[in-house]
């Protein structure tokens, strides 16, 4: 099977830590995130997976660069998530493409999500579940999207729920080529006009159970590492970190000085070195870093 990882996304939400890394490869528990998402789709017999690539784009060249399976596809000029989908579309053959946003971590069952798109019958499936925060797309009773809308000015008419996209599609290739080349270009504006012909042209794929969580911000970023030092990992997840005593991770080589008070939780990177006196409290800290003496942190993500 196929995928595309996106990931030429500037990250402003995350600013000014994305002036350091792009989004998807942020530090999860040590990891980049993207790293999580490629073993995730390997293990579900993902083969062939395109990456693209706009800001700081050097970044992924040197961690994926030579990695079997993985094509990058480095995007001089920003093109959107259509856009860089519709520069992807050689790359693909006539099967369906799953497509997975590079700044999540989710559980799901991946080769079940390209079945069920496949037994649609339709070009586009997005899979779909209830998440308060980001609800906004008009699902119907017999599982087809609608439209997009904010739930709370546009309730949804009788039979219809509003759910929150997941950052998970799937596509069959083909319908890129409508999509203009070389410019940029949202596919959600694709995903638009589909839902408006009237015709049930995308399916929508709902998720009741697994977890799910994107690191769109600062605050995301720091309860992702909560929530997965509390306990509340995927189990791919926990397989791939190994036994740790959360909650709190200290990766090897780090340096700590005298009278060092970790509270609630932490994570410190690599190489990190953490001055006498210095106190930490739900943070993290990244390969590298350097923490002074006296310093007070909480709630702080500290780049290296």
């Amino acid at each position: 099977m196929q995928a595309m990882i996106l990931a030429a996304g500037l990250g402003t939400r995350l600013k000014p830590y994305t002036g350091h890394r792009p989004k998807p490869l942020f530090p999860v528990l040590g990891k980049p995130l993207i790293v999580y998402l490629l073993e995730q789709l390997h293990r579900q017999d993902f083969s062939r997976v395109v990456v693209n690539a706009h800001h700081l784009r050097e970044q992924f060249v040197s961690l994926l660069g030579h990695v079997p399976g993985v094509f990058l596809q480095l995007e001089e000029e920003i093109l959107g998530t259509g856009g860089g989908l519709r520069k992807a579309q050689p790359k693909f053959n006539d099967g369906p493409v799953l497509i997975v946003n590079g700044d999540i971590l989710h559980s799901y069952d991946l080769s079940r999500i390209v079945q069920s798109h496949n037994e649609s019958g339709c070009p586009v499936s997005l899979v779909v579940h209830d998440y308060p925060r980001f609800n906004n797309v008009v699902v119907s009773g017999d599982g087809f999207v609608r439209g997009f809308r904010a739930a709370v000015q546009n309730p949804p008419e009788s039979g219809q729920r509003i759910l929150a996209f997941t950052g998970i599609h799937v596509i069959d290739p083909g319908i890129l080529k409508s999509i203009p080349q070389d410019s940029f270009y949202d596919v959600i504006d694709l995903y638009r006009e589909l839902s408006a012909s009237g015709k049930n042209e995308i399916a929508a794929i709902e998720m009741k159970d697994g977890f799910w969580t994107d690191i769109g911000t600062p605050l995301d970023y720091l309860n992702l590492h909560r929530d997965l030092l509390a306990g509340k990992a995927p189990s791919f997840l926990q397989e791939t970190i190994g036994p740790f005593s959360g909650p709190k991770m200290i990766m090897p080589d780090v340096s700590i000085g005298r009278d060092v008070v970790f509270e609630d939780w932490v994570c410190i990177g690599t190489g990190a070195r953490i001055g006498d006196g210095v106190h930490i409290a739900r943070s993290v800290i990244w390969d590298g870093a350097v923490i002074e003496k006296g310093t007070f942190l909480e709630d702080a993500i500290v780049v290296g």
